[in-house]
């Protein structure tokens, strides 16, 4: 283990049947609102348990089929570049992550449980509101796009 961040994360749109999303505000950058985000830990780790996992360890949210909570892989990925001030955390050189969208179906009062090395705050928004208070374009363009993955369902 190099101690590097993996260049591959997932991003996780929580929302409501009713496309309110969930943001949660990070620690390290108030005013920063995003929803769930992650990278692999490993490079065999499949990218559904990333999700999973990021999911719960942010949110506290279980997603599994037998609570109706299941994550919805979009097939969908974005690459971005990596924000300057976080680039150490990559090997030298790394200035790129490649991002998979996932969503996740909840009831507007499922208990969220922040983890607040990471968090501050959350808030629930109607999709569009959710979208401009994003801080990263590719996060806001998955929330955007909500509406019209729920219909491919």
């Amino acid at each position: 283990m190099t101690g590097f961040k993996i260049p591959e994360s997932v991003l996780v749109v929580i929302h409501t049947t009713d496309l309110r999303v969930l943001l949660i505000e990070r620690a390290d950058h108030p005013g920063f609102w995003q929803s769930v985000t992650g990278s692999r830990h490993t490079l065999d780790e499949p990218l559904q348990e990333t999700a999973r996992r990021e999911l719960f360890e942010e949110t506290g949210i279980t997603a599994n089929h037998g609570a109706g909570l299941a994550l919805m892989n979009w097939n969908f990925s974005q690459t971005y570049e990596i924000y300057p001030h976080w680039r150490h955390r990559y090997a030298p050189g790394v200035t790129e992550n490649v991002e998979h969208v996932f969503s996740v179906c909840v009831p507007y009062d499922t208990p969220i449980h922040l983890s607040s090395r990471e968090h501050t705050r959350f808030q629930w928004l109607p999709y569009g509101d959710a979208a401009e208070r994003c801080f990263s374009w590719s996060n806001a363009r998955a929330i955007r796009e909500l509406p019209a993955r729920l219909l491919r369902g």
